[in-house]
């Protein structure tokens, strides 16, 4: 009972609403430190807690600050099965990022990766502690915070599902994509598994059923179960309340004509130089097409400090384009934007956020990969999927894109009958993709048998 209280008063501590009832089940996620990551495992949390599970969202309280902050489709202040655990943020170093670095890699956030290998023991002890309030505790890790979960395989009721993004192989080379110190953080990681019942993919069956099926082939353990339940992110976007602090973006978008308007965003990891930026806005220009523009510098590793570089436009530039064209210079309502019927298109890096998103919500894409699995990403999209295509050549990524190609992207896509028809196929995935997660679709039996496998009644430990 003492124990009981112990965390009872930890969490009210911590902001957490809890009454720590004894439950057949418990999930606790613990994502990556970085905003993709934390986006996805919280989407995923809201899916989980609609079975009547409670969820707890462990992390640091600047990261759990900062999901919260900039979720959408959804509020998880709303949700009472969701409860957010916080953990101080370990000491680390706060560089901006680089936008002229000669490779893409957000070096920026290796500080705030490495800080993260300290929340080993905290999360155990926290995982631990819960242990006692469940039959069974489920802990659903991103692949890159192995090491943090290493030690809960000494739990007796605990299970471990290893989050992953999608299911692509590496396809093309991976030459460029890392930081060398991110690779080794990698290392850390794999050789720290040592405790895994099977892993999770916001992915679909309806997009990458190919690769799923190759990957459900390689498993060799009778534990390493494979399930597909994405996507994660809301394939529906709730009606809009007159709070919404991006209204004037949102009601610019009501006034325009179906599919004419061009979203432009490269994500929260990705920084461009003053001279690319300067390519971009003319050839958006030049284009005559109408564009909503998000021009930011990626995060940092913490958001909330420093200062912020805002990169220059041509002069007279916003002036210029006033009627067709809004720069939106901090974070955008993504989800709304893409889901607008105004939108028809969409200039991206393609990380998995924005390619799974543009996917349920039938936005075809003009692919500009980055760093990290973007180019893999952009194949999928454009070679594939066949809902895209290409700005620049992944073998040209040192390359500035002229103010030429990215008008000849943007005309492409937006203004011709290739681009309608990308837009066509675009359209119906996204119908696949909502039925998949309707009663008796794929992704909802994946789901369905996901749930069912965590709350059975007997209980093996796979350590």
């Amino acid at each position: 009972m003492a124990r009981h209280h112990a965390i009872e008063n930890h969490s009210q501590e911590n902001g957490v609403q809890n009454d720590m009832e004894v439950a057949p089940v418990v999930v606790v996620m613990v994502p990556l430190p970085a905003q993709g990551h934390l986006n996805q495992l919280l989407h995923l949390s809201r899916l989980i807690s609609t079975y009547n599970l409670p969820v707890y969202f462990i992390g640091t309280t600047m990261h759990n600050r900062q999901v919260k902050a900039r979720v959408q489709g959804w509020d998880p202040s709303a949700v009472n099965n969701i409860h957010f655990h916080e953990f101080p943020m370990p000491p680390f170093h706060n560089p901006l990022p680089d936008p002229n670095a000669t490779t893409k890699f957000p070096s920026q956030m290796i500080p705030t990766l490495h800080a993260s290998i300290h929340l080993r023991e905290p999360v155990y002890e926290f995982v631990n502690r819960i242990s006692s309030t469940a039959r069974r505790i489920v802990v659903i890790y991103d692949s890159l915070m192995t090491y943090v979960v290493q030690d809960i395989g000494s739990i007796p009721n605990a299970e471990s599902y290893c989050f992953r993004t999608e299911a692509l192989k590496e396809v093309p080379s991976v030459e460029g994509c890392f930081a060398p110190e991110f690779t080794e953080f990698q290392k850390l990681q794999l050789k720290a598994k040592k405790f895994n019942s099977g892993d999770l993919y916001n992915a679909s069956r309806v997009v990458e059923g190919l690769y799923l099926d190759l990957l459900a082939k390689e498993k060799t353990k009778g534990t390493d179960k494979l399930w597909a339940i994405g996507p994660f992110n809301p394939v529906a976007i709730p009606e809009r309340k007159d709070s919404n602090s991006h209204q004037k973006c949102l009601k610019w978008l009501d006034k325009q004509p179906k599919n004419s308007v061009l979203f432009v965003s490269f994500g929260s990891t990705s920084s461009i130089s003053d001279e690319q930026i300067n390519e971009l806005a003319l050839g958006l220009e030049q284009s005559e097409q109408k564009f909503i523009w998000v021009l930011r510098d990626a995060d940092k590793g913490d958001i909330f400090e420093g200062d912020v570089r805002r990169a220059p436009l041509p002069e007279g530039y916003e002036k210029r384009v006033e009627e067709r064209g809004i720069i939106i210079r901090d974070w955008a309502p993504q989800l709304e934007i893409l889901g607008h019927p105004s939108t028809g298109g969409f200039i991206s890096h393609c990380g998995w956020n924005s390619c799974i998103e543009s996917i349920s919500l039938g936005v075809p894409i003009a692919a500009w990969p980055m760093h990290s699995d973007q180019p893999r990403n952009a194949v999928l999209m454009t070679k594939v999927l066949k809902i895209g295509l290409q700005v620049q050549d992944w073998a040209c990524r040192a390359e500035v894109v002229s103010a030429i190609s990215v008008e000849k992207a943007v005309r492409t896509l937006m203004d011709s009958e290739e681009g309608e028809e990308m837009r066509h196929r675009a359209v119906e995935l996204a119908d696949a993709v909502k039925q998949s997660v309707m009663e008796g679709g794929a992704t909802r039996k994946e789901m369905d048998s996901f749930i069912t496998h965590i709350t059975r009644q007997n209980f093996s430990s796979h350590i």
